[in-house]
Order: C-alpha cells, then structure tokens, then sequence
C-alpha cells in the first residue's frame, strides 16, 4: 500500500496534513510518500494506491500547477483509470480549467476537471458545515478566499453551511475516485464513517480507524450540534 502526499511543503493549512497522519495511523505498513514542490512524483512512475493533496495559499496554488503541469496526461490519464485521489480545501482548484483573480485576470490550471475557480479576496468564506456523503453525514468547517463552478457531479450535497458556491447545494467533485472537497477540519479524523470509506475504496476494508471510540463519539456529537438550526453555521 502506498499513499503520497504532493507538496507538504506548501499544501499545509488548516490541519489537511493530519488527514495523511491519520490514514498512517490506520495502515502502519504503509509506504508514505511525502513528495516535494521540485520532485518527480511518484505516481508518475509507478502505482500508487492514493494522493492526498491539501489547502495552500493562493500563490502556492501558482506553484502547484507549474510542478504538476508536466505530469498533466499522467494525472488525467490515472483519474480515468479510477486512481484514488483526495484533494481538500482549495486543492480542488488546481485540477480544473482556470482561477479568476479579482481583477480579471486569469491563472491557467491543469485543465483536467470542468471546472472553474473565483477568487472573492479580500472576503474569505468562514463557516460550519453539514453535508451528505450519500446517506452519510459529513461535518467539517470552510474557510477559504474562493468559490467553484461548474457542472462536474458533486462530492458531498449541503445541509447548512456553504457549497462550493453560494448558489448551489453541491459540495466538492467526483470524478471517479477522485473526490475535492473545500470541507477542513480535517476531514478525515472528524469523519470517521467517511474515512471507512475512503480505506475501502484503496482496498484496505481490514484497517482499523484510529481512535474509532473516541472519534466516533465527537463526530456524532458534532453531528448533532451542527444540524440544529440554533447552531450559527458562519464564523469570523
């Protein structure tokens, strides 16, 4: 089993790298490859099990594209054949077609997904979040300088908080196995049903999640406080 992690170096915020920490956690045996902005990837040269990509700056995103773009076919070519990818917070943005600045100009993407990202500085997007992962429940928080469009299948559909725009209830992308989500907090260790899920998908259905009582016990309690109305969803 094999998991990288593309650019930790500058795809660090809001906790995301936790999300690799705790599928460590979950597979001890597994290869975990941290993968530098100036390094080849290691899914460009031989199988890997599952990405993980997390929040950056909006210049690092800049940066992100550039060290990704010779590796644009492989990416795309590994997201058709149903390789496993997760990119949370504003990660997602870096795979679709551009990234609108405020002042009209634009930042070519990779162009792999259809879609297309609106940057809103100096505002930034704070909030709770409640969603669906099918019949799951989904919790984490939102905090971010842009919204996406486009007509790519959502990841997960709102309950209360903020998708991946104001005008819509759809939450992130899926294509295939790969799954872009804007929802932080970390995912993966607020949400343990879904992170079952995801060690399902890479074919690791015997792992244990870490600290499954535990983890369990917040998410239902967040769950809960979270899908009541008296709870205020925006945060500054």
């Amino acid at each position: 089993m094999t998991i990288e992690i593309l650019y930790p170096d500058i795809a660090n915020l809001y906790g995301d790298r936790m999300n690799a920490r705790y599928l460590a956690l979950a597979l001890p045996d597994a290869e975990i490859v941290e993968t530098a902005l100036r390094a080849v990837p290691a899914f460009a040269s031989r199988a890997v099990d599952l990405v993980l990509i997390g929040a950056m700056t909006e210049s690092a995103q800049e940066l992100a594209i550039t060290a990704l773009s010779p590796y644009r076919d492989a990416l795309a070519e590994r997201m058709d054949n149903g390789g496993v990818t997760l990119a949370t917070g504003n990660a997602l943005e870096i795979f679709g077609q551009r990234i609108e600045n405020e002042d009209g100009t634009v930042i070519h993407a990779l162009g792999i997904l259809d879609i297309f990202a609106r940057r809103i500085r100096p505002r930034r997007r704070n909030s709770l979040y409640i969603g669906k992962f099918g019949d799951t429940d989904i919790v984490g928080f939102n905090s971010r300088f842009s919204d996406v469009f486009g007509d790519e299948t959502p990841l997960f559909q709102t309950v209360r908080g903020v998708g991946r725009n104001t005008e819509t209830t759809d939450e992130g992308v899926r294509r295939r196995n790969f799954m872009g989500t804007y929802v932080q907090g970390p995912l993966l260790p607020l949400n343990p049903p879904f992170t079952r899920e995801l060690l399902n998908l890479i074919g690791a259905e015997n792992a244990a999640i870490p600290f499954e009582t535990a983890a369990r016990a917040a998410y239902d309690a967040r769950v809960r406080e979270f899908a009541d109305e008296k709870t205020n969803m925006v945060y500054s």
